[in-house]
């Protein structure tokens, strides 16, 4: 039974957090499939990664192409992962299901903390997945590096 992690940014934007979190979930031999709510998101998301250093280079690819199936991180605005992810980092509110979380090995769900409506969503997500018996921790980067602050 797999996890989910929630990530309280306060400090960093998610394009700058995704990184270190999808290099983390490579290293441990998963595929990840980053879960966003609008194409447009995903397409500016998929550009910044490009543009990252390249001794931090994360091989990934925009879900819709030809090679979606051989993927390590792909990024989508579809429940499905073509890529077989055994990680779902869901951005912007992208919805996660309880057996999404018993099923992979993590779940990851990255929110701005600076961004009430963004919270709502957090908090909403955390009650309904704990809720239905899904395993979560709580980490935050408010007091300087991350922190677990809770866990269910």
């Amino acid at each position: 039974m797999g996890a989910a992690r929630f990530y309280h940014l306060t400090r960093s934007a998610v394009e700058a957090a995704l990184p270190m979190l999808v290099g983390k979930s490579l290293e441990a031999g998963w595929r990840v499939a980053i879960r966003g709510t609008e194409a447009a998101r995903m397409r500016w998301l998929d550009e910044k990664l490009w543009l990252g250093p390249e001794e931090g280079f994360l091989p990934h690819g925009l879900a819709g192409g030809p090679h979606d199936a051989d993927q390590p991180v792909l990024l989508t605005t579809a429940p499905e992962a073509p890529n077989g992810a055994a990680c779902v980092m869901a951005i912007d509110g992208a919805d996660v299901t309880a057996e999404e979380v018993a099923a992979l090995e993590r779940v990851c769900i990255l929110f701005d903390g600076n961004d009430p409506d963004a919270l709502g969503r957090a908090r909403a997500q955390w009650k309904a997945l704990t809720e239905a018996g899904a395993s979560a921790q709580y980490w935050s980067e408010e007091d300087g590096p991350w922190r677990m602050k809770a866990e269910r």
